[in-house]
């Protein structure tokens, strides 16, 4: 239907990732761009190498170089951390009890109201609740929070069905 000259630039125009596409973002790249994830006296990750692998082949299976460009590797790093602070939010050396697990993984908000005397804290959660809805936990740290412009602009390209 259409000539060879347009092939690869249908593909491109498309927007959607090539079978195979895929990163190579790794652990010593993302330590190297992002120090505060690594322990300034033993030089170690503070993320269990499980759990960063994780989020790195994650990462490189969502972020593509095809769509980023020069803010690929950036873009990557940005979502590894984010991931990598989610999860350590949550970290834990361990707990003694079930109902001291699921503190560590409770929702945060502002306090909005605070009293000393019998001890009364409220939060508001509505801003949380609310930049959920749209990018989901992208609005809960500061490396989500860079990604999504990035993200969106990534997005915006069209998209070509045959």
């Amino acid at each position: 239907m259409y000539g060879e000259q347009f092939h690869g630039l249908i593909d491109t125009a498309s927007n959607i990732p090539l079978n195979g596409e895929s990163g190579t973002y790794s652990k010593e790249i993302f330590l190297k761009d992002f120090p505060q994830f690594t322990d300034t006296e033993s030089g170690v990750s503070l993320i269990p190498d499980g759990i960063l692998e994780m989020f790195i082949t994650s990462a490189n299976q969502t972020i593509l170089p095809g769509r980023y460009f020069e803010m690929w590797q950036y873009a990557a790093g940005l979502y590894v951390a984010h991931y990598s602070t989610m999860y350590l939010k949550t970290y834990s050396e361990g707990s003694t009890s079930a109902a001291q697990a699921a503190a560590k993984g409770q929702q945060a908000g502002m306090v909005s109201e605070a009293t000393m005397g019998d001890t009364t804290v409220k939060y508001d959660n509505s801003a949380v609740t609310a930049a959920m809805a749209k990018w989901g936990s992208w609005n809960a740290t500061q490396y989500g929070q860079q990604l999504i412009p990035m993200a969106r602009m990534i997005g915006m390209g069209g998209s070509y069905v045959i």
